[in-house]
């Protein structure tokens, strides 16, 4: 290792208190306060079964990732082992897709936060908010790593606090037969003229796309693991306890709101958090909720700039480019932190303050933050090609954190992947998303494959 990169350590300022929340946090989307009703609308019940299926394939691909990042523990980016495992022109695709779409993410997320922030203050511009927010957060990122897991641990606290109320609510109300306008609350709400595909199989199948984007930065934890005190006794922990998180805060919550109210009386509009709460009599339950999906929107975004300052900070080092070479993105700051590299990545967000004042391009804006959700796919599925790879390689761990089956299990998410992928042509919202991400991938698929030619 060069003295360069020595001195390029990260500070192992995460704990494991910090990595278990925020494992929590990624694998829970403010798509579960806000668009619960549209996705129980679409299916019924049902919708619970596609939560467990996508959460277990996205838990297999932590199983990989994890295997590959436990035997290095050393990497900031999973990106990296596609690079060693398929070559720098995957590599290079990934890196810079990966780096884009999380860019992406973050002007869609800080979108979200001036909208949360206008129920309470209308008269407020949103380019102003958005700005005040993102500077805020970037300037934790700056700081330290511990102060950075600080923020979102606590961030994190207020959605699983917000879920446990939920659960607790529909545990009580079920307890004591609570009345509701729609009757009383019951389990034999959610079993009642039960059927697999009530709305059709279309349907069922559409949802799919819906929960699978409200797992997306779950591969989050892995990104922490480097700079964690013990990130091998850390890494199998966080990874170990997804499915567990998954069935109690998506099934648990799922279930006590239809449990409340019959899933056909549940408007597909509202937040049935805010319903449910206002049925338990707290008369601000829609600014509870909405304090509760503004916390969810801002550790989204605090999330993406730690993530994008790696992944940019990575590329510098793999990668380098005059522009990157210029700004510096390749050092760390005194607190051990990619700081030109975050402070790149911030600027680039906040291009989506002045982005969404202008009507025309707001629309394309649309159109590429749908893209990036299918770039996603993409690059989850080259990651499970790279562990394919990684396990014929002579870096294979044998006494390591391994996958199980892998030899089905691997291409098995794949395949599952792949489904989701085709799932959205076939939603009229996401489907010129659709083929804007098919446009990316082939098009900067060939050019990095040319570019890194033999």
């Amino acid at each position: 290792m060069s003295s360069k990169k020595k001195k390029n350590k990260m500070e192992r300022g995460l704990t494991n208190r910090h990595v278990q929340v925020m494992a929590i946090a990624g694998t829970i989307g403010t798509g579960l306060f806000l668009g619960a009703g549209r996705s129980i609308s679409l299916t019924g019940p049902s919708i619970v079964l596609i939560y467990m299926i996508t959460g277990a394939f996205m838990f297999l691909m932590m199983r990989a990732v994890g295997e590959m990042l436990y035997q290095d523990p050393e990497q900031h980016t999973f990106i990296n082992f596609i690079t060693r495992h398929l070559g720098k022109g995957w590599g290079y695709f990934s890196v810079w897709s990966y780096w884009l779409s999380v860019v992406f993410i973050g002007m869609a997320e800080i979108t979200a936060i001036s909208h949360y922030v206008q129920f309470w203050f209308p008269s407020w511009p949103s380019w102003m908010i958005e700005i005040g927010f993102l500077t805020i957060l970037a300037l934790v990122n700056l700081i330290a790593v511990k102060l950075f897991g600080e923020v979102e641990f606590w961030f994190a606290m207020v959605k699983i606090v917000a879920i446990l109320a939920m659960i607790a609510t529909g545990v009580f109300m079920v307890l004591t037969g609570f009345k509701t306008p729609h009757g009383a609350a019951s389990l034999a709400n959610i079993a009642d003229n039960f059927s697999l595909f009530p709305n059709g199989g279309v349907n069922f199948v559409m949802a799919f796309q819906m929960v699978f984007f409200a797992y997306l930065m779950i591969e989050f934890i892995g990104v922490t693991t480097s700079e964690t005190k013990n990130p091998r006794q850390v890494l199998p922990k966080a990874v170990k306890e997804i499915p567990l998180r998954i069935a109690f805060f998506y099934g648990g919550a799922l279930l006590a709101i239809m449990a409340i109210i019959p899933w056909r009386e549940l408007a597909s509009a509202d937040s049935p958090f805010v319903t449910v709460f206002e049925l338990a009599g707290i008369k601000w339950a829609a600014a509870l909720i909405n304090f509760v999906v503004l916390t969810s929107a801002a550790s989204a975004l605090n999330s993406t700039l730690y993530s994008t300052g790696r992944h940019l900070y990575q590329i510098a080092h793999d990668s380098p480019n005059p522009f990157l070479k210029a700004i510096k993105a390749d050092t760390l700051s005194r607190h051990n932190v990619p700081q030109n590299a975050i402070i790149a990545s911030a600027v680039l967000i906040a291009l989506a303050a002045f982005i969404n004042i202008l009507p025309g391009v707001s629309d394309a804006f649309a159109l590429i933050t749908a893209s990036s959700s299918g770039v996603y796919i993409a690059i989850y599925i080259l990651i499970m090609v790279a562990h394919l790879k990684y396990r014929k390689s002579p870096d294979f761990m044998a006494d390591g954190y391994l996958m199980p089956h892998y030899r089905f299990l691997n291409p098995l998410t794949m395949l599952f992947f792949a489904f989701v992928f085709v799932t959205l042509f076939l939603q009229e919202s996401t489907f010129v998303g659709a083929i804007g991400s098919a446009i990316w991938i082939i098009g900067f698929g060939i050019y990095s494959q040319w570019k890194f030619r033999k």
